[in-house]
């Protein structure tokens, strides 16, 4: 079993609380070798390559000889994650021979319909579908799944609504609304599909009313109903509850802008995440545990309007984290929505600084990039210094190329043609490519043969030479 994450990644810090530390996992554990890969180990960004991992966290299960049987919903609680694994470990088929046979008609048994409703198709990467495909075959699925088999023709049904709109995937009708509806009121069907309830109410909400009107109404308060008692249940994790709660905010928000800073919300509502939250920061004595829900926490306040008080949790929690600089990426974001632009520079600037790892320092050296050239293009003496250390950086990292670290070294190449639009800093990005130490010379020390080149050599295009 691969598992791939990160220090920093709170879902990651969730599985370490809720899966990895169980009696059953770790009993389970001696029928597979656990191969831990996290993203900033020497070598890990080119195993992601090979391995079509992306998403932190990512599960996969595979076979002696390296196929891959299944990839395990990392979102899902820790109970129905073990009976993925178990599934995956019962010696039966792969989930690719198990779609292609569902596809096309073929008989399959009930324990494979759920390996395919419970396969973590978030994570595919193009696996077994392409993510443009993928709601359309998920209801597809789920429309051919037996009457006996009610449960993971439901997951896949919410899963597809979860990724469907207008141009993809199911078309609602009254009786789709209705089914749904029946499936929130059922308290054991809701604790059952709780995953995909929690974490995409607000979506399916839309696909199921695609316009403001009675039906989003009357769906937005049977996923409120439904979400409250999942806040309540204590068998779930705090995180989990606490996805409950912010999954209530977005439906309170959901005919809002997604950018109004201070949302209408009940009073009930607000003071409901106020004190969840407190009561977290107050209880939570693991480590992993809060950094997985406290920036959680922090997110469900903004979400809120609740501004002051995201900032304040965070800053207080600080010293209690062990990356601090994911939490002072969430406050450079706060300050970057209320227009407080030197603010979030600054934050975004001691993000990166405390940053650490080959892939999460070109990661979040990114994400300081992108914010310095959309708040602060004129600075351009800065702009150019920052991406000449990424681009160093990036030549002492043999694996710079490749997954994680390709994408973010591509986004800084690309924020550099935005920076460059009008050719205003063609000799800037000539210096950066062409240069002493430049990206053409780290290009030039990769082999020929190695594709991490050709990824190198496409960040940032030859300028045309000057008259």
């Amino acid at each position: 079993m691969l598992y791939w994450g990160a220090a920093w990644c709170p879902p990651c810090n969730q599985l370490k609380v809720t899966l990895f530390n169980r009696a059953d996992f770790i009993e389970r554990s001696k029928s597979f070798v656990a191969v831990n890969i996290d993203g900033d180990l020497p070598g890990a960004q080119k195993l992601g390559s090979r391995f079509k991992v992306r998403g932190y966290p990512t599960l996969i299960l595979m076979a002696a000889d390296g196929t891959e049987i299944t990839r395990l919903p990392g979102e899902a609680d820790a109970p129905q994650v073990m009976r993925s694994l178990q599934l995956g470990l019962s010696g039966g088929r792969s989930v690719k021979a198990v779609l292609a046979d569902a596809s096309a008609g073929k008989p399959v048994s009930g324990p494979e319909w759920r390996m395919l409703a419970f396969y973590g198709w978030d994570i595919d990467e193009a696996q077994l579908v392409a993510a443009a495909d993928r709601p359309g075959l998920l209801a597809q699925l789920s429309a051919a799944c037996p009457a006996s088999e009610r449960e993971s023709a439901t997951r896949l049904l919410l899963k597809a609504l979860a990724e469907s709109d207008e141009s993809k995937g199911i078309r609602p009708d009254a009786a789709l609304r209705e089914r749904v509806r029946k499936l929130l009121a059922d308290a054991v069907a809701t604790r059952a599909q709780m995953d995909v309830v929690t974490n995409s109410a607000a979506e399916i909400t839309r696909a199921l009313a695609p316009d403001p009107g009675a039906d989003r109404v009357a769906l937005a308060k049977a996923f409120d109903l439904a979400l409250q008692k999942l806040e309540a249940d204590v068998s779930l994790s705090r995180a989990d509850r606490l996805g409950a709660l912010i999954s209530r905010v977005a439906l309170a928000r959901i005919d809002a802008p997604k950018d109004e800073r201070v949302p209408k919300l009940s009073a009930a509502l607000k003071q409901r995440v106020r004190d969840q939250v407190a009561r977290d920061d107050r209880e939570i004595s693991d480590g992993y545990e809060r950094q997985a829900v406290i920036t959680s926490g922090a997110y469900a306040l903004s979400q809120a309007g609740l501004w002051a008080e995201s900032d304040a949790l965070l800053k207080a929690n600080l010293g209690k984290s062990h990356s601090p600089y994911y939490l002072m990426s969430q406050l450079g974001g706060n300050a970057r929505k209320l227009g407080r632009k030197d603010e979030a520079l600054r934050w975004y600037e001691q993000a990166y600084a405390r940053s650490e790892g080959p892939a999460t320092r070109l990661q979040w050296g990114a994400g300081y990039f992108s914010a310095l050239v959309e708040l602060a293009p004129g600075e351009a003496t800065r702009v150019e210094a920052l991406a000449r250390q990424l681009f160093a950086e990036a030549a002492k990292d043999p694996a710079a190329f490749h997954e994680r670290s390709a994408r973010s070294l591509q986004r800084v190449g690309s924020k550099l043609g935005e920076w460059n639009r009008d050719g205003q800093h063609d000799e800037a990005l000539r210096r950066l490519r062409d240069g002493p130490e430049g990206l053409a010379v780290v290009c030039g020390r990769l082999e020929a043969g190695d594709a991490q080149r050709a990824t190198c050599e496409g960040i940032l295009k030859p300028l045309p030479k000057k008259a």
